[in-house]
């Protein structure tokens, strides 16, 4: 039976983080099942958040978002309007890939404003065998 882990942070503009992963045989196995994000003060700042999840480190957090990058694995937006005090948010987790390295989150705020920014993620875990590992990190590597 596969369990559930959850990671959460409060990101600044232009920030990235590292959620540790891989194993020495990457025997272990991770889906991403949930992916939320939620501005710092809603309804008191302004926001156009980008937020990012990779398999791989990311030179910059940029606002781009490109469905066809082969390590991105989801894409989150947020926005908030003061003035009107509305707020959306927008999150899509790609092809449910089955992960077994380190993975990177980015934020990027088109405001411009230092807003910060909260992100959840639940991670599923998948006992792997020594040949899907394998494999797993192969495209991984591959994917770097």
């Amino acid at each position: 039976m596969s369990k559930i882990l959850s990671y959460r942070n409060l990101m600044i503009d232009g920030g990235q983080d590292r959620i540790l992963l891989s194993t020495k045989r990457g025997e272990v196995g991770y889906r991403i099942v949930k992916f939320r994000i939620m501005g710092f003060e809603p309804g008191a700042d302004n926001y156009e958040s980008i937020v990012k999840i990779y398999e791989t480190e990311q030179t910059s957090a940029t606002a781009n978002i490109d469905f066809s990058q082969t390590t991105l694995l989801a894409a989150g937006f947020f926005t908030g309007d003061t003035t009107q005090q509305t707020m959306k948010e927008d999150t899509v987790i790609f092809d449910r890939k089955i992960i077994n390295q380190d993975i990177y989150i980015t934020y990027n705020d088109l405001q411009g404003s230092d807003a910060k920014v909260n992100y959840y993620i639940e991670l599923e875990t998948i006992k792997l065998s020594e040949q899907e590992a394998m494999v797993t990190t192969i495209q991984s590597i591959r994917n770097g």
